[in-house]
């Protein structure tokens, strides 16, 4: 009687002792992407406080008005490479795509005297064609996509010089295109906060790459390409269509920032461009999208963009020279590599 009462009790502490044994030990507070977005906010206000404190001319309302205007651009141009490096994509064209799509705005619109509306649509379905273009070679002819975007970004920016002339193209007869960004829609019903077009339309671009991003089909693709590309194909999914469907979304984006920078300077400036891929790629980076494709959020990449334009500022505000800027950009590019390997091993 006695063993028959101790047996279920010698049950019940084994079944206990294999529960607590298997029992799932608790993961971390933060995953690995809001770690990573955590740390970059933090390394931009850490960096605000720098240099304010280094310069009282650097919380100025004007400087902080050129640091708006500058992320505006490059923040577009950070958005569109977003969408490509989740794919496991690369995208070196975007900054010469966003001048010659600058160059065809004012193509309709100073050389043909085309309405104001028809510049603008022009600027992004020229975007979306470059991209459209893109994404063919790399997905139906098989050229890598630091080759394929390479070869564009040249031949970009030969069509830019030659379109124009070598010539900037003014749009003084056009008044209405500097609205685009220099003109505050904010700051007519605030008069206090004097913030850019440009700005807004920053913000605007930012919530739809995050709708699409999160709560779409092409989202979707968009993270299944960079994360298993095979398994996607095998499953029956047309995976060359949705690649091109992504490099022309991201194409229209590079139109949207051409207009943002020709509007800025009242002018289309065909030898602008090279350089701007290495600054949106870095505030990609910098944001937490990998580089080996599937990972990424629009909020980091705008966080990324600010950090590389307060880098920016603060640097040139404390007068040092150009070419240590681009030395530091150059680090903060390859830390932020290193970071998502180490990200990636644990």
């Amino acid at each position: 009687m006695t063993t028959s009462t101790n047996a279920p009790n010698a049950t019940n502490a084994k079944d206990t002792t294999t529960t607590q044994a298997v029992a799932p030990k608790k993961g971390p507070l933060l995953s690995a992407g809001a770690r990573q977005k955590l740390l970059a906010f933090a390394s931009l206000v850490g960096l605000l406080i720098f240099f304010s404190l280094a310069s009282p001319s650097f919380m100025q309302i004007d400087n902080m008005v050129g640091i708006l205007q500058s992320t505006a651009v490059n923040g577009v141009l950070a958005i569109a490479c977003t969408f490509v490096i989740i794919t496991a994509g690369i995208d070196l064209s975007v900054g010469t795509l966003m001048t010659f799509c600058a160059v065809m705005a004012g193509v309709v619109m100073v050389f043909w005297n085309l309405p104001f509306w028809l510049g603008v649509l022009a600027a992004i379905l020229c975007g979306a064609l470059v991209g459209a273009i893109n994404g063919t070679l790399i997905a139906k002819m098989k050229i890598p996509p630091f080759i394929a975007t390479l070869g564009m970004m040249m031949l970009l920016k030969g069509l830019s010089l030659v379109i124009s002339g070598t010539k900037p193209i003014y749009f003084s007869d056009v008044p209405q295109f500097t609205s685009i960004a220099q003109d505050s829609f904010i700051g007519y019903f605030l008069p206090s906060l004097p913030i850019p077009n440009a700005v807004l339309i920053l913000f605007l671009v930012a919530l739809l790459g995050s709708f699409i991003l999160n709560k779409t089909v092409l989202g979707t693709y968009t993270f299944a390409l960079g994360s298993n590309e095979e398994a996607v194909r095998l499953s029956g999914v047309d995976v060359d269509r949705w690649k091109i469907i992504v490099y022309s979304f991201a194409g229209a984006l590079c139109g949207i920032a051409g207009l943002i920078i020709a509007s800025r300077l009242n002018s289309a400036q065909p030898a602008l461009g090279p350089g701007y891929e290495l600054d949106a790629i870095a505030a990609v980076v910098i944001g937490g999208t990998s580089l080996s494709g599937g990972v990424g959020t629009i909020l980091g990449t705008i966080i990324g963009a600010f950090i590389i334009s307060v880098l920016t500022n603060g640097l040139r505000i404390m007068s040092v020279a150009q070419e240590w800027q681009t030395v530091v950009t150059g680090v903060i590019i390859i830390l932020a590599v290193y970071a998502d390997n180490l990200r990636k091993r644990k």
